[in-house]
């Protein structure tokens, strides 16, 4: 007997991948379709409509975008700063704040109640109201010296969106099985090494892209700081427009910003199809 020899799907298994070839090729075929008509119908809305050429002038000036690119640029490095170092305060402090708030020996109850309020506090308050509050609040008390605007632009991004990453985490950490925590305590972990080696890499693990969503949105929310005076892309952008009375600045920096949340916006559905395919292992949909 020939172990070698490959089995060749039946004529049935061959006529059905054939059909869902050819279905799948019309359907492909039709989203370009009318994906090319939903484009040529607003584009002819849009060059057909009485204020078009006054809407080019003032936001699709081909000389001012290339004359103010550099300034915006400049700036969007400051935001990207600040992105790097909001991350890592969001990642350590909203750590601390979900495993607090998992904690449920008596003794623990002070600390929280109090993560728990204050994560429910900061969810409530709008970010543009935080960086007023922290930006002129803080420093009108003169306990620090004189810092930059995007200091106090970055501890106010970090309060925030520590109490969002607190409570998803927490979600992912309740979201364990008890067993786990059992399992880890028999084998001899202390709890600290439960939480650390067993308990934390299974919860960021599931709640991986809802943690991706919280660091787009987070990417954001880091061009508010300029209203605290920085100068990062909106602010470069807002000094330009002044100077060229165009708003061509503000699409440079919208470009610029879409440029730079692009691959963590197709990662993030990357991880969702993931973690789609790995729960539905073995299940027939």
């Amino acid at each position: 007997m020939n172990t070698n020899k490959q089995l060749q799907p039946s004529r049935v298994e061959q006529e059905r991948a054939a059909f869902r070839r050819q279905k799948r090729l019309r359907a492909n075929l039709i989203s370009v379709a009318s994906t090319v008509v939903f484009i040529v119908v607003i584009a002819i809305v849009l060059l057909s409509s009485p204020g078009w050429e006054k809407v080019r002038e003032a936001f699709f000036h081909a000389q001012t975008f290339q004359d103010t690119l550099p300034a915006v640029v400049k700036g969007l490095w400051l935001n990207i700063r600040v992105l790097i170092a909001a991350v890592i305060g969001v990642a350590i402090l909203g750590s601390l704040l979900a495993i607090i708030s998992t904690l449920r020996a008596p003794v623990f109850t002070p600390l929280r109640l109090l993560a728990t309020a204050y994560v429910d506090l900061i969810r409530g308050v709008p970010v543009l109201l935080v960086l007023y509050l922290v930006g002129y609040g803080i420093p009108a008390l003169q306990l620090f010296g004189r810092m930059p605007p995007e200091f106090w632009g970055t501890i106010a991004i970090v309060m925030c969106y520590c109490a969002y990453v607190a409570e998803v985490l927490r979600s992912g950490i309740e979201a364990v099985h008890p067993s786990q925590r059992i399992a880890s305590r028999s084998l001899g972990l202390s709890h600290n090494q439960t939480i650390r080696l067993v308990v934390m890499p299974q919860a960021v693990r599931k709640v991986t892209p809802a943690l991706m969503n919280d660091f787009v949105s987070m990417q954001k929310d880091v061009g508010l700081i300029s209203v605290l005076g920085a100068v990062d892309a909106i602010r470069a952008a807002q000094i330009e427009v002044a100077q060229v009375y165009n708003f061509t600045p503000y699409l440079v920096a919208g470009i610029l910003f879409i440029v730079i949340s692009y691959p963590f916006l197709r990662f993030t559905d990357w991880l969702n199809k993931r973690a789609q395919k790995r729960e539905q292992v073995g299940a027939i949909v």
